[in-house]
């Protein structure tokens, strides 16, 4: 079935963390008119009503369910939960109280970990990097847990993944092998078979570079895992994704183009995106993170209500196949 079928069959409770933005409450009622599912919206009632209002939708607050800190049942169990974790961390009670009742990234992770949603949807209105900060004081979605972020991008009627885009800064060969796993667990969900290329600005050992070993070393480490899915690497993106010259290495594992691009470095990954975005008009889809049990999606700064909406159906497919999977 297709993603927008899987979506609507899951019914998932979205948690949409931003409500006090117009374009995040646009996508809370498209989401939950076009049959997905209930919208769970965190922010102060009579603001969501006000926005609504504004943005000509006033009839959907009746639609839709607007939860805060003030009116949830949770609270204590939330904080409890939250100080657990935090204790040994620097954080008082006071400090844990501010966190669980004044941030609603915050807040929207802990109802998520509390099964008071099925998805969370969050990032709009927050730079990625400090979204992540706040999410790893309920869950466990930082690199050393294994998280990755995956990014699609679509050109031409072709769709390549792009990774770590969110999580990794400074990857290793064990790293790169664990995002080329968690990216291919986004590619199967988006009916891709993985093949995954290490991408550098070397291919095979030439020119040689300290640099490109890791990159080298990391279909080694799949190698000893045993994976289910095609991965090769070095190699310059030509390579990776030109039949034609690929055809000059014929003992690459590869069968065809990569559909996933494993690259050194989050800068790298974040370059890739937005230099394809800009010059090439490519769609881009994500970051969507992997690697986490719970259903997590980040959307950009720039997302408009459908980027939102898109990236809650993706969260609803990920719900709907509860914690089977890493990602």
């Amino acid at each position: 079935r297709g993603i927008t079928e899987r979506a609507r069959a899951a019914q998932a409770r979205m948690i949409f963390a931003e409500g006090d933005d117009p374009r995040v409450l646009r996508a809370a009622v498209m989401y939950q008119r076009s049959g997905f599912g209930n919208a769970l919206v965190v922010g102060r009632q009579h603001d969501v009503a006000a926005k609504l209002e504004a943005a000509g939708m006033g009839d959907a607050v009746q639609e839709l369910e607007v939860v805060n800190a003030a009116n949830t049942d949770h609270l204590d169990a939330y904080k409890s939960f939250l100080f657990e974790r935090l204790q040994r961390k620097g954080f008082d009670n006071a400090d844990i109280h501010r966190l669980a009742t004044r941030d609603r990234h915050v807040f929207s992770a802990l109802m998520l970990a509390h099964g008071h949603g099925d998805g969370l949807v969050t990032g709009v209105t927050r730079k990625s990097a400090h979204v992540m900060g706040l999410l790893n004081h309920v869950f466990d979605a930082d690199a050393e847990h294994g998280a990755a972020g995956v990014t699609a991008l679509l050109h031409k009627g072709r769709i390549v993944l792009i990774a770590d885009t969110l999580v990794h800064e400074w990857p290793e060969a064990e790293d790169l092998a664990n995002i080329a796993e968690r990216a291919a667990d986004v590619a199967r969900d988006f009916g891709l078979e993985p093949r995954v290329a290490f991408v550098s600005f070397s291919t095979f050992g030439y020119p040689v570079s300290e640099r490109a070993e890791k990159l080298a070393l990391a279909p080694k480490v799949l190698d000893a895992r045993g994976v289910d899915f095609e991965y090769e690497g070095e190699m310059t993106v030509d390579v990776a994704l030109n039949t034609k010259a690929q055809a000059h290495y014929p003992f690459s594992r590869l069968t065809g183009p990569a559909n996933i691009l494993v690259v050194p470095a989050r800068h790298s990954a974040s370059i890739s995106v937005k230099l394809m975005q800009e010059m090439a008009g490519a769609t881009v889809i994500g970051p969507i993170l992997s690697g986490v049990d719970q259903s997590i999606q980040i959307c950009a700064s720039v997302s408009t209500a459908t980027d939102i909406l898109n990236m809650a159906v993706l969260a609803a497919c990920k719900a709907s196949e509860g914690t089977s999977r890493h990602g």
